[in-house]
């Protein structure tokens, strides 16, 4: 089975065909970082005007270089949600006009299951059932994967989103977008032992994330040690990033090993954008090689929002036998737990 996939949740184009006897053929992307840099975030009009722009030459690309034609094509698979609603709308009306066109099936694929299930895509992929740490700009939750649709959320955050209180510190440092990645580059050159920041929430039980409480000690730190230009020193900056970042780690690590004792499983699957973070990944290999885990990460290039995981998302449900009405719906706003079990 051979599947077309398209990404346009937010701010990244991407398109793949993955062939499920012969694997991942081909992929591309296109960021939009440089469009939405001048206004420090995402602009959903202009987002989904780019995506209007680039993703029918993205699959005129990828098919030509894979050597795959529509008839070599068994589905095409296309983001439904979560995500914002005008991006969600542009990938969503290709995907499942050019199925109709071609006389092939289309199949509506969650973001996060996406996610989910990107570190499939590797040569060594987890076996169900496992726990899963989803951790992204939008989202951070705990989940127990039994099987395909087959979710139980274990936690979530009560406010922001990890990926998000990295951004709004990025900015609290006058640091460009995409804060999250700049962060962490400037932590590397910061003394994490100078300040000591909170863990949020993991002081008491459950498997729930806050990280709006950590965003705004942030703020007080910085305050409290600008200078006349309203930010610290340059070092002081770094150091702030450095303890900040252990911060958000050490929570994260906390409530993973915590989710790993109460599911009894041993297999931990981290994926999102924030998996991509070098810290994270050494301390949770560190942290759950103690509790007789292991750990599982998409490549990095997979991590951010992707095709690949689309189109291997698609393959799964359009061969348990899943297909997407004519109708056209997107859900900007989409629980997994409503997903169908396959």
């Amino acid at each position: 089975m051979r599947i077309l996939g398209i990404e346009t949740s937010c701010d990244e184009t991407g398109v793949a065909i993955y062939d499920s006897e012969k694997g991942l053929l081909g992929h591309a992307l296109f960021s939009q970082v440089g469009l939405h840099a001048d206004y420090g975030g995402v602009v959903p009009e202009l987002a989904s005007r780019d995506h209007v722009r680039k993703l029918l030459p993205l699959v005129r690309r990828i098919m030509g270089e894979t050597g795959t034609g529509p008839d070599d094509l068994d589905g095409v698979a296309y983001t439904a949600g979560p995500g914002l609603i005008g991006a969600l709308m542009v990938g969503a009306c290709a995907g499942r006009a050019l199925a109709y066109g071609w006389g092939i099936p289309a199949v509506a694929i969650h973001h996060m299951e996406g996610h989910l299930l990107a570190p499939m895509l590797e040569e060594n992929p987890p076996a169900f059932p496992f726990v899963a740490l989803l951790v992204s700009g939008g989202h951070t939750q705990l989940v127990e994967v039994r099987g395909l649709g087959d979710y139980q959320l274990m936690g979530e955050s009560l406010d922001d989103a990890a990926g998000e209180a990295f951004d709004k510190a990025a900015k609290m440092l006058d640091l460009d977008y995409p804060g999250g990645p700049r962060l962490a580059a400037l932590a590397e050159k910061g003394d994490p032992a100078r300040f000591t920041f909170p863990r949020p929430m993991t002081d008491r039980p459950g498997l729930d994330f806050s990280f709006s409480g950590l965003k705004t000690y942030t703020l007080t730190t910085v305050r409290a040690h600008a200078q006349e230009d309203g930010l610290p020193d340059e070092q002081t900056c770094a150091d702030i990033a450095a303890a900040f970042q252990d911060a958000v780690v050490d929570t994260l690590v906390i409530k993973c090993r915590r989710a790993i004792k109460a599911s009894g499983h041993k297999t931990l699957v981290v994926a999102g954008g924030v998996s991509a973070n070098r810290v994270l990944r050494a301390r949770l290999e560190e942290k759950l090689r103690q509790e007789g885990a292991g750990v599982y990460y998409p490549r990095h290039e997979f991590c951010t929002d992707n095709g690949a995981m689309i189109a291997y998302a698609g393959s799964l449900r359009l061969k348990a036998g899943e297909r997407a009405d004519l109708d056209i719906e997107v859900r900007p706003r989409w629980p997994m737990t409503q997903l169908n079990k396959s």
